[in-house]
């Protein structure tokens, strides 16, 4: 019957298996979205100061009053998850942003001069990322000290080289074609190789990358603020705000439980937004 092949045929085109990857897309963009917002509003939408304190109201659980209860020093927590987003935000795009900027330019670079800029550049790469991302972060921001900005360098300099790595490796695929052949005879300039024939056929792998790296941003930038080495307090940088509550989880379990959920759904949004386009951008996976 026609109907039935018609749905036998939609039913091969598009596979129930790829349904979820387009939840995936919509689910992450919206979330991430949804944290945009809420950076851009925490502010004026926080029912209190983040930074005021009630000495009366010390750890007081979910109530009326305090929906995700205070903290230590009776600062309101929901005030402060909500004014901390934009922080959090920031220490995760502003260094991916910048690490999209030094990747992109090494990798493109290494990838299509080859020769011995090819090597030095790959053996640093290589150098670097045989040290841990987060010992790597440590260590820079041991140098440039714990402030926002040295949050925003340490986090540049371990995602970066990942993104370089991965460019690197896509342009020397795509210098063999024939288009970028043909471009080099003609002799355009070297700028206009790279920015015209070359970094088109990257773009959907830099913005895969950049959207993963924006959820591993998150994790090391929170990780770094619970050791005391991020954002400092009274600033409400949700990674402090677990390492400055840990000792009360016992008595208290909300005043982690709180800020390690936002956290979670941060990298949650981040990560199923990557996938998404991961699965929606990558031609291997279109059948």
């Amino acid at each position: 019957m026609p109907e039935a092949l018609l749905k036998e045929t939609l039913a091969q085109t598009f596979p129930a298996s790829r349904r979820p990857r387009n939840r995936n897309l919509a689910i992450g963009a919206a979330l991430v979205i949804l944290f945009a917002i809420t950076a851009l509003a925490g502010s004026a939408i926080a029912p209190y100061d983040p930074t005021s304190q009630d000495l009366l109201a010390l750890l007081e659980p979910a109530s009326a009053a305090h929906w995700l209860g205070t903290d230590e020093i009776g600062r309101d927590i929901l005030s402060r998850i909500l004014a901390g987003t934009r922080i959090t935000m920031t220490i995760a795009l502003a260094p991916v942003a910048l690490a999209g900027l030094l990747g992109i330019a090494i990798g493109m670079l290494a990838g299509y001069l080859g020769g011995a800029v090819d090597r030095t550049l790959g053996a640093l790469i290589e150098l670097m990322m045989t040290v841990p991302e987060l010992v790597l972060a440590i260590a820079v921001v041991a140098v440039a000290g714990a402030s926002p900005e040295g949050l925003i360098i340490a986090i540049t300099a371990s995602s970066a080289p990942r993104l370089a790595r991965l460019i690197r490796s896509r342009i020397r695929e795509l210098r063999e074609e024939d288009y970028v052949s043909a471009a080099a005879v003609l002799g355009l300039p070297l700028w206009r190789i790279l920015c015209l024939h070359l970094l088109p056929n990257a773009v959907s792998l830099i913005v895969v990358q950049l959207s993963l790296l924006a959820g591993q941003a998150v994790l090391i930038g929170s990780a770094l603020g619970f050791l005391g080495l991020g954002v400092q307090p009274p600033a409400p940088e949700w990674g402090s705000m677990l390492g400055g509550s840990r000792q009360y989880i016992e008595i208290a379990p909300h005043v982690v439980i709180a800020p390690g959920l936002a956290i979670a759904a941060l990298v949650f949004a981040f990560n199923t937004l990557g996938d998404g386009l991961r699965d929606r951008l990558d031609p291997n996976l279109r059948r």
